[in-house]
C-alpha cells in the first residue's frame, strides 16, 4: 500500500503519522503543501496534526486553500482513502470533505492528555481491527477540538453509522461526545485524538496499531 502524508508549515505530527503507516507496512511519501498534484498511485492520504499556518483565521482554514488540498478533494471524490487527525480533521471539515466544524474547547483551555474512546462502528477499513464497543486510550492535544454539528446532522450521522468514535468522558464539549466521524462512502476518517502517538510501547500504549494495520490490510486485499 502506498500512503502520502501532507506537510504544511506548522505541521508537527507528519513524521509520527509516516512512521505509523510504515510500521503497518505502507510505503510513505511526504508531500509538501505547494505541490499541485498527488502521486497518481497513492492509496491513502494522511492529513497530520499540528498547527498549519499557525492556526491563523481558523484552525485548518488556510491549509484548506493550499494547492495540494485541491488534489486531496479530487482524491476523495473519486473514492480514495484519507485520514485527518487533529489539525487534519479540521482541514477535512474546512474543505467540506467531512461535515461539521471544530470549535474552541468548552473550557477554553488547551487539552493534552490520554482520553478514553469507544469504538462505535467497525464497518470500515479504519476500524475493522477493533470490536464495536471496545474502549481505547488515545492521547489528545488540541485547543479547538469541540466538534459541532446541528441536531439534524447528528441524527443523520447516527442513522448512517458514521460516528467512528465517541469520548467516554467528553473533554472538550463535542456534540454527542463525538471524537471521530467517517464519510458516507466510509473511505475518509476524521478524528481529534492521535492514534499515531500510540503505536509503540515506548509511547505509553499501542491502541492505535490496529487502525493502521487494518487499513493497510483492507487496501491490499481490495
Amino acid at each position: 500500500m502506498k500512503a502520502g502524508v501532507l506537510v504544511f508549515p506548522g505541521s508537527n505530527c507528519d513524521r509520527d503519522l509516516a512512521v505509523a503507516f510504515e510500521r503497518a507496512g505502507a510505503d510513505v511519501t511526504m508531500i509538501w503543501h505547494k505541490e499541485t498534484d498527488l502521486p497518481e498511485d497513492l492509496d491513502i492520504v494522511g492529513v497530520p496534526g499540528g498547527f498549519s499556518f499557525g492556526d491563523y483565521l481558523r484552525c485548518g482554514a488556510i491549509a484548506a486553500q493550499s494547492p495540494i488540498t485541491r488534489s486531496l478533494i479530487r482524491h476523495t471524490e473519486r473514492g480514495g482513502y484519507a485520514i485527518g487527525i487533529c489539525n487534519g480533521f479540521q482541514v477535512l471539515t474546512e474543505t467540506g470533505i467531512l461535515p461539521g466544524a471544530l470549535m474552541r474547547n468548552a473550557n477554553l483551555k488547551f487539552i493534552c492528555k490520554p482520553v478514553g474512546l469507544k469504538v462505535e462502528n467497525t464497518d470500515n477499513a479504519f476500524l475493522s481491527g477493533y470490536s464495536e464497543g471496545q474502549e481505547l486510550s488515545v492521547p489528545v492535544a488540541h485547543h479547538d477540538g469541540n466538534y459541532n454539528v446541528t441536531d439534524e446532522k447528528l441524527a443523520q450521522l447516527k442513522s448512517e453509522g458514521r460516528i467512528a468514535f465517541t469520548y467516554t468522558d467528553n473533554p472538550n464539549g463535542s456534540t454527542g461526545d463525538i471524537a471521530g466521524v467517517i464519510s458516507k462512502n466510509r473511505r475518509v476518517l476524521g478524528m481529534m485524538p492521535h492514534p499515531e502517538r500510540c503505536v509503540d510501547e515506548m509511547h505509553g500504549g499501542t491502541d492505535g496499531v490496529a487502525m493502521f494495520r487494518s487499513l493497510v490490510d483492507a487496501v491490499v486485499a481490495a
